[in-house]
């Protein structure tokens, strides 16, 4: 069982470091259109959203299909998110603001979406750091538990990043929206977020290991 397990998060690895590579391979051939920073925005964004939406739903589908042993890949997923999400926030800041510590306060001052990205970052930035068993060990299960459902609030503020910066079709926004919305509600229902101590098993794995703001592009 531990052996199918293993194998099973080498090739949940390679999956989720499947579309860095994708990226990867279409800079080398220069194919990243006419607007790469755009492109890797976009890309990014999109990546970090659906793999926070992944990291949210191991919860519901372990319980709802029966298969506890999904929980051991909670962890994995969180941290791409994280990845993928540091990805776009660096882009931003790299690729179109320079380091520009001036034009990027002003953006966060100004515009919605990029103060919803960066509330998103901050919440989840706590989240990367403690996401290992040391970091539980040393918080304690309930303070660690407290301290991770800063995920859902940064689940909310990614959604929101997505939905102020597109300007006219607002169907992506929605859909990641209404899907966040219902793992939220979910877990309200049952206990799992609010209230409610999570079984002693799930103490050994992060809830989400992070996961990243969703500083989204729309196309």
């Amino acid at each position: 069982m531990l052996k199918k397990i293993k194998w099973s998060k080498v090739l949940l690895f390679l999956l989720c470091l499947a579309p860095v590579c994708y990226v990867l391979r279409r800079a080398w051939n220069q194919d990243l259109t006419a607007n790469p920073i755009e492109y890797i925005t976009h890309f990014t964004g999109d990546w970090t959203l659906r793999l926070i939406v992944a990291t949210l739903a191991v919860t519901p589908l372990r319980k709802l299909l029966g298969l506890p042993v999904l929980i051991r890949y909670r962890r994995m997923i969180g941290l791409f998110a994280f990845f993928y999400g540091s990805l776009h926030f660096l882009t931003y800041l790299w690729l179109d603001k320079f380091f520009d510590l001036h034009a990027i306060v002003k953006d966060v001052g100004k515009r919605p979406f990029i103060t919803a990205g960066f509330t998103a970052f901050a919440c989840l930035l706590p989240l990367a750091v403690t996401s290992t068993a040391g970091w539980i060990r040393r918080l304690g299960g309930k303070r660690w538990r407290q301290l991770h459902r800063l995920v859902y609030a940064a689940a909310i503020a990614a959604v929101a990043h997505y939905f102020w910066l597109v300007k006219a079709d607002h169907r992506l926004p929605i859909f990641y929206g209404s899907l966040v919305a219902a793992l939220l509600g979910y877990r309200v229902l049952n206990g799992a977020a609010f209230g409610r101590r999570a079984p002693r098993a799930q103490t050994s794995v992060p809830p989400t290991a992070a996961t990243a703001p969703a500083h989204r592009a729309r196309r």
